[in-house]
């Protein structure tokens, strides 16, 4: 951990620091810890934005595509003049401008067996903002290997869901406790079902609530709930669930 702050970082944190429930020593966990965000779209963009605004000293980013016109609406680090280029490339830009000090790393790729492999364990909390579920059960088989702290996000239409899991804890059921079996991608079909830009932004920016929490070991978080959030009709609420029998977790 960082011996001093900065006289800059003092200025730049200091709405943060003067939090009881962070100060100096809160702030500089903060700076010394390390993120990895998969998916730079709609849950991506706000969550990377908002991680760098609060000083996260290593930010990851990994995702494989390019900004498009309909992309806009919702990512909102990208603007028309980002069109065709990649996002992380985009994204690592935008963030720099944001914090100086943040260290952004940026993966070209999809996400996968052989890659996950390699970058998951140099991170403290791995930040799911995918849009498949392929990819969401790939991020919690690799997290439980590794024992790293995971936050799940998903999003659709007027809806979302968040997760919290700290596998470090073995009463921590995974992402398959829940789900069972894969569900159809067609829940996060954004082409298709379609999605509000600020119910990608209100989701992701809660799940940037639960990392910062986790960090400074503060408040309670969704530890072994589902939180579903239904802005439409503003309905709100958590659903508790256990380690399965048979689950993978049960391994660990």
């Amino acid at each position: 951990m960082r011996k001093n702050l900065k006289k800059e970082a003092l200025i730049r944190y200091s709405r943060q620091i003067v939090l009881k429930n962070i100060g100096i020593i809160g702030q500089k966990k903060i700076i010394s810890s390390r993120v990895l965000i998969i998916g730079a779209g709609g849950l991506g963009c706000p969550i990377a934005d908002l991680l760098a605004r609060s000083g996260i000293g290593t930010i990851g980013v990994m995702d494989f595509d390019k900004v498009s016109l309909s992309n806009i609406h919702r990512q909102t680090l990208y603007t028309t003049k980002d069109i065709g280029e990649l996002k992380v490339k985009v994204l690592k830009k935008k963030l720099n401008l944001i914090n100086k000090e943040v260290n952004v790393k940026i993966y070209k790729k999809k996400a996968d067996n052989d890659n996950l492999e390699n970058i998951i364990n140099k991170y403290d909390i791995i930040v799911d903002g995918s849009d498949n579920f392929k990819t969401k059960f790939l991020l919690n088989k690799f997290s439980l290997k590794f024992k790293k702290k995971f936050i799940v996000g998903a999003i659709s239409k007027f809806d979302g869901h968040i997760f919290t899991f700290d596998f470090n804890k073995k009463s921590t059921p995974c992402l398959k406790c829940f789900y069972q079996t894969e569900p159809s991608d067609e829940f996060l079909n954004c082409e298709s079902e379609g999605i509000l830009g600020s119910t990608a932004n209100i989701i992701g920016s809660i799940q940037v609530n639960e990392i910062l929490k986790t960090i400074l070991g503060i408040g309670k978080n969704l530890k072994s709930n589902i939180f579903i959030l239904d802005f439409l009709n503003l309905k709100f609420r958590k659903v508790l669930f256990k380690k399965k029998r048979n689950c993978i977790c049960k391994k660990v």
